[in-house]
């Protein structure tokens, strides 16, 4: 007897090779914070989730800026303090967030946490809690 043998689970959204901008607020929204403090929010975000933190995209070039993938339309329900900026669709506002593909070459662009049947996105409560938590110089 022959099992039928599922692909894994992957959010459309996920492009299947390179990397593709996406519509924040369509199939998620986004919250950018720069840098260092990108890095330490992305590892204790990924201590406190059991290292399931759901889609986390960290760029390699340039700000070095790390982005937390959010449910769309969730972002602005949330404080974020300066440093932190949300990206969602909005009045008059548009922004397009890099995705990489799960694997091959995605240069400039990597995941620092992928995203999963469990962890769709990242809990934007959490988020929160843990930026707040960091003293963030905001340079726009």
């Amino acid at each position: 007897m022959n099992e039928r043998i599922s692909a894994p689970w992957i959010p459309l959204w996920v492009p299947a090779s390179g990397h593709a901008l996406r519509h924040a607020g369509i199939h998620f929204d986004a919250v950018r914070v720069k840098g260092a403090v990108g890095e330490r929010v992305a590892a204790e975000l990924m201590a406190a989730t059991g290292f399931d933190a759901g889609p986390v995209v960290q760029e390699f070039a340039g700000d070095r800026n790390m982005y937390f993938l959010l449910p769309p339309q969730t972002a602005s329900a949330h404080h974020w303090p300066p440093g932190a900026r949300a990206l969602t669709r909005g009045h008059g506002c548009l922004a397009y967030v890099g995705v990489p593909a799960l694997t091959g070459v995605t240069w400039p662009l990597g995941w620092r946490s992928v995203p999963s049947r469990e962890r769709p996105f990242v809990d934007g409560e959490l988020l929160s809690r843990i930026v707040s938590a960091h003293p963030i110089v905001s340079r726009r």
